[in-house]
């Protein structure tokens, strides 16, 4: 009886294993294949860009001061107004640049009676030739010197130098003020906005001025703005070791305001490849050891999954560069290589290109 137990027993695994997968491809036929998603491998020309975060500005930040000395009367704009070219900003009060006009022009009366009488007795030979001409000279310093005073009377008001943006207010009224300092900074936007960036010196030797950017603001969701390099410095600012740079772009009928925070791609001219390039989504990499690395390749015939070893090369966006060991049109997992074994049965649940 034990003999025959035994027997039995042995036939059943025999049966088993006549069941099981003996192909040597590793697939089990009764396993029920593992859900994955996969993409094809793609052939196309790329082009390598670099990405940063910005603000935007109106093109010309100027800062406006009055000429002369004084107290202000009047601000009349506060930050964040729009103003049109020629409209007056602010206003030092007039009692003392007045007076200072009326006494250059009294000043100038004075030189030119002087100057008249000392001709008329030069005539009788009073005057000397040199007395003339020292109070000529005398006359043509004191209207030299009205026309200065006149001159800073006119700019004893500021006013907007084209249409724009008043971006701060630095002064209040009865405030006393020094010649050149600045009251207000206004943002001339006539000639447009830019957005500046700081490179990193390694993106900075890449980006030339004219290559091309896509710049999105979170103000405008879904909205992608086209822009261009127009400046890049020389030198990096000591304090952030970045390049600044500027990329011009237009509104689009979107109401821009400085400030803004931007994201800015750069399209690097010249670095992309001349023929096309193998990609394959980033996602498709389960080991990467700098330029080695490996993912799961479908075979569609048989619904298995392989492991392969590839290498890759720059990453373009979401996807990355195989320089080795892929063919366009194959298809490699991109979800759930994590859980695939080599020669694993997988199932698409989702295919892409």
């Amino acid at each position: 009886m034990r003999r025959t137990f035994l027997w039995f027993a042995s036939a059943i695994v025999a049966l088993a294993g006549c069941g099981a997968d003996t192909r040597g491809d590793g697939a089990t036929d009764g396993a029920a294949p593992a859900p994955v998603r996969a993409a094809r491998v793609e052939e196309a020309s790329v082009v390598d860009t670099v990405r940063t975060v910005g603000a935007l500005a109106p093109r010309d930040e100027i800062r406006l001061a009055f000429k002369i000395g004084g107290v202000v009367d009047r601000v009349s704009v506060e930050a964040g107004d729009r103003v049109r070219k020629g409209q007056q900003l602010a206003s030092l009060k007039r009692a003392e640049v007045d007076a200072a006009v009326e006494q250059a022009s009294a000043s100038l009366e004075k030189a030119r009676r002087d100057l008249d009488r000392a001709r008329q007795l030069r005539i009788d030979e009073v005057a000397t030739e040199e007395q003339v001409d020292d109070l000529t000279t005398a006359w043509r310093v004191a209207r030299a010197n009205l026309e200065a005073t006149r001159f800073n009377a006119r700019f004893a008001h500021i006013e907007a130098p084209a249409g724009g943006v008043v971006l701060q207010r630095l002064a209040e009224e009865d405030e006393l003020v020094q010649a050149g300092e600045p009251v207000l900074v206004f943002g001339a936007t006539e000639r447009g906005w830019v957005v500046k960036v700081g490179l990193a010196d390694r993106d900075a030797v890449r980006v030339d001025a004219g290559n091309a950017a896509v710049v999105k603001f979170d103000a405008f969701p879904g909205r992608r703005f086209p822009g261009r390099v127009s400046r890049i410095d020389s030198a990096a600012d000591p304090l952030t070791g970045t390049f600044e740079a500027e990329i011009d772009v237009e509104p689009q009928g979107e109401r821009f305001a400085r400030g803004l925070v931007a994201k800015v791609e750069l399209s690097l001219a010249g670095t992309g490849s001349a023929a096309s390039d193998t990609l394959v989504p980033v996602t498709a990499l389960i080991e990467a050891n700098g330029p080695d690395a490996t993912v799961y390749v479908v075979d569609e015939q048989t619904g298995v999954a392989r492991r392969r070893p590839i290498e890759v090369g720059a990453i373009v966006g979401e996807r990355v560069v195989v320089l080795r060991g892929l063919r366009a049109g194959e298809q490699v997992v991109t979800d759930g290589a994590a859980w695939l074994s080599e020669g694993a049965r997988v199932q698409l649940v989702d295919e892409h290109g």
